[in-house]
């Protein structure tokens, strides 16, 4: 069981950490605990990648629409302001990743940080969890891909181009909004846009290989910034791109509609409705390995202007990915699309 820590580190006991932007008013509650195994295997064919790694549970960057909320319930805690309030380290993280990566029969299969939740959130500044999973991945030559909101990966930067020497490494930088208002509505202790989009340019100039991911798009709050977010992205040396569709949980949905309601009141009923739409009269489908299909119209065209803008740019837009997958549904790839690979595997 995690273990409350009665005094957490203070992130600003060292030189090096700051606060990057406002911090949040909401008190924090860090817990530690031994787990188990720190390598998860997913097996869904919706999910492109294979094994994930996730140093913490919970999230401080308390986006509305996180569709890991629910994960916090089988701790005991709720999907609401708990998910970015108790906040549980895997305080022997790096100890057991060291153990998996020296077994035998491990293959040097790319491994994802997070999947679940940023593996760079605040407490990370202080904890270093990642980063030291990341030097052993360094010591093993391990593939790595890794997706964040938060600019403090470019802490890393040494390791990750170190690590970059020896095995291949993809950093994605998730930027569903080019607006800093709209970002912080939704994404309220996340990394401001702009900071974003000079992260992937810092990490792109030290030889890191990067990406963008819109994620999630939302219909009617941020799918007419597509273009401009993969245009920032390109020219801050990203060179590869995903986007996901919005997917609203059940106990995610009340907390990304009471978010929404609050700061886009006049737009709130249109972006739900929107959503329904997209989704084929559903917010969330169960069937999700069969999700593809009976999308509408709006998002077809959505996934569409993607691809296109990808190819126009020279991005690598995965075919794992939701909207490649629904614009060959529809029809076949532009003819100047670039050469489709995996996500996060070699491609």
């Amino acid at each position: 069981m995690p273990r409350l820590v009665s005094n957490p580190p203070n992130p600003w006991s060292s030189s090096h950490v700051e606060w990057l932007g406002e911090p949040p008013p909401a008190q924090l509650h860090v817990y530690e605990e031994e787990a188990r195994s720190i390598l998860s295997e997913n097996d869904s064919p919706d999910v492109p990648f294979r094994w994930s790694l996730n140093p913490y549970r919970g999230c401080q960057h308390a986006c509305a629409y996180c569709y890991a909320r629910p994960t916090h319930q089988f701790l005991g805690w709720g999907a609401g302001t708990d998910f970015d309030t108790q906040i549980v380290a895997k305080i022997n993280a790096p100890a057991l990743l060291r153990e998996a990566l020296a077994r035998r029969g491990w293959k040097r299969e790319s491994i994802t940080f997070s999947g679940i939740t940023d593996c760079y959130q605040p407490i990370e500044a202080s904890l270093g969890l990642t980063r030291e999973c990341l030097q052993v991945c360094a010591e093993f030559a391990q593939p790595v891909a890794l997706i964040t909101k938060s600019a403090l990966v470019r802490r890393d930067i040494d390791v990750l181009a170190k690590l970059a020497r020896v095995a291949e490494v993809r950093v994605f930088l998730s930027i569903p909004f080019a607006d800093e208002k709209n970002g912080r509505a939704m994404e309220p202790w996340g990394a401001a846009p702009s900071m974003r989009f000079a992260t992937l340019r810092a990490l792109s100039e030290a030889g890191v290989e990067t990406g963008v991911a819109i994620a999630p798009l939302i219909p009617g709050l941020n799918d007419a910034e597509v273009a401009t977010i993969l245009e920032r992205a390109h020219a801050a040396g990203a060179k590869r791109a995903f986007m996901t569709l919005l997917r609203l949980a059940a106990e995610v949905r009340p907390v990304f509609e009471q978010r929404l309601r609050r700061e886009f009141p006049d737009r709130a009923d249109k972006v739900l409705s929107q959503q329904r739409d997209m989704r084929a009269g559903a917010n969330s489908d169960a069937r999700f390995g069969e999700r593809m299909h009976g999308r509408g119209p709006r998002w077809l065209a959505v996934a569409r202007l993607f691809e296109i803008q990808c190819a126009r740019l020279g991005l690598s837009c995965s075919s794992g990915d939701e909207s490649a997958a629904a614009v060959r549904e529809l029809s076949p790839p532009p003819a100047a699309a670039a050469v489709q690979g995996r996500l996060f595997a070699d491609g």
